[in-house]
């Protein structure tokens, strides 16, 4: 008989200092638990962040990750009891995350506008952040976008009409217990509530971070949105996601590719994560070594802001790459925290330094509770037409609009048709200036009115219109 796969919360709860990953993964056909384990956190004594300290040596050769020397100095500030083989442990950085307000006011000077909000608990998502993301947040200034995102700063979160619990109308389309098939040949299968780090504007906010309940995960429903895919063959596409599934152990998400790579109809696996900005010591050469068995398989990454873009994600995301895993990334647009262009050209440049493909910038959907993160659709426009001809074609994703009610992706660009004459179509390019395009019998451009053209200075050296 096949040993019983070891459950996440067995894993979590093993030995947590020694730096070690969890043991080599199984093909056993008997599944592992995939949630609701239960955390202590560990209480460190506060050290002065400006104190001067003297760094403690170690045997780079021994971690499993590398550390960056900022992340270094913060361990040595407000973690100075563990050992560097701890902190790059996943296990260890998913049993001391940051869940209560005492634990934040350790390492953050908080406002009182903070602080309030988070006792009220004006949002529906608790507060989880690990510690090597919270490394990367400033300690006294409230307004730094990554701070922003996961701490929050308003008493009575914004709420406007046309916002929903569950705006994109997953549960509507939900055929067995967490499958949502909303599109004709894809399935979105979402495997565990679980995040180890909760973002405030999230989408699934009314199922994330549930251990019981109406989204609570189990196993039977793992193996019942496995049957479904098997009996509906025109599913090709199966995303995984969550909650985050690479939270879940090596022997859980070997067991779920296992079975899922087995289904003949079953062309493209992907995996939605923020693991590797979030967690990336996650990111294991045990976990590569797995996941690199079921190809073609990807993977889209939550990426926010450059600041980000550390050391230690990209060494994960480098990882993740060499194991022949092509990385895409998801942004979505955020009042406040990266909605404009620098912001966002500094982003895609550095992705794609680290061969993550700018895939999708979303348009923040409408939550119950966040318009406070939503910009004006114009703003995404503006941003992809500011983009377009003044950086490389690969640095620009697809803007999109995950419409409400499970209308699905629609993507939206800038209009660069300009109007028509005759037989030529008239197009508007990154400089503004307007080009003839001969398009014989076409009707693209018909319906924009002609006389736009009035005012406009026609260059004849060059033969383009310019406005």
């Amino acid at each position: 008989m096949a040993n019983k796969l070891q459950t996440l919360s067995d894993e979590r709860n093993s030995d947590r200092g020694d730096g070690n990953d969890e043991g080599s993964s199984s093909d056993s056909g008997e599944p592992p638990d995939p949630g609701g384990a239960t955390f202590e956190i560990t209480y460190l004594a506060l050290q002065d962040f400006e104190r001067t300290f003297r760094l403690p040596s170690f045997n780079k050769t021994r971690l499993k990750f590398p550390i960056s020397e900022k992340t270094r100095k913060f361990i040595a500030a407000f973690y100075p009891d563990i050992s560097f083989e701890q902190w790059s442990d996943w296990k260890w950085q998913v049993s001391n995350r940051i869940l209560r307000v005492e634990q934040l006011e350790k390492i953050l000077h908080l406002t009182a506008m903070e602080r309030r909000a988070i006792i009220k608990k004006t949002e529906s998502l608790p507060i989880a952040i690990t510690p090597y993301y919270m490394s990367l947040f400033s300690r006294d200034d409230y307004l730094q976008p990554i701070r922003k995102t996961h701490i929050p700063w308003e008493e009575d979160p914004l709420s406007v009409s046309g916002e929903k619990i569950d705006p994109l109308g997953e549960d509507h389309h939900m055929v067995v217990p967490g499958l949502v098939h909303r599109y004709p040949d894809r399935v979105l299968f979402l495997v565990t509530g679980f995040c180890s780090t909760y973002c405030r504007y999230c989408t699934r906010s009314r199922m994330v971070g549930e251990t019981s309940g109406e989204y609570s995960f189990s196993v039977s429903q793992w193996e019942g949105a496995i049957q479904y895919i098997k009996e509906h063959t025109e599913v090709r596409d199966c995303l995984i996601s969550g909650g985050d599934p690479l939270s879940l152990g090596d022997e859980q998400l070997n067991w779920l590719l296992t079975k899922l790579r087995s289904i003949k109809h079953l062309e493209f696996i992907r995996i939605g994560t923020k693991i590797p900005v979030v967690m990336p010591q996650r990111v294991t050469r045990e976990l590569c070594s797995i996941l690199k068995k079921f190809h073609p398989l990807w993977m889209s990454i939550h990426f926010t802001h450059p600041d980000e873009l550390t050391k230690e994600t990209i060494e994960a995301c480098t990882r993740l790459a060499d194991a022949g895993i092509p990385l895409g990334s998801q942004t979505v647009l955020l009042k406040g925290i990266n909605d404009n262009v620098e912001t966002l050209k500094t982003l895609f440049h550095g992705l794609i330094k680290t061969r993550v493909k700018p895939y999708y910038l979303y348009q923040c959907d409408p939550v119950s509770g966040f318009a406070n993160f939503r910009t004006p659709v114009e703003k995404g426009l503006e941003i992809i037409r500011q983009l377009r001809g003044h950086t490389t074609g690969y640095s620009i994703p697809q803007y999109v609009i995950d419409a409400p009610g499970g209308g699905g992706k629609i993507p939206l660009q800038p209009d660069y048709v300009f109007g028509r004459e005759g037989e030529e179509l008239l197009l508007t390019n990154f400089e503004g200036k307007i080009f003839r395009y001969p398009d014989p019998g076409g009707r693209v451009g018909w319906l924009q009115n002609k006389s736009r053209l009035e005012g406009v200075n026609y260059d004849q050296s060059s033969g383009v219109y310019i406005q």
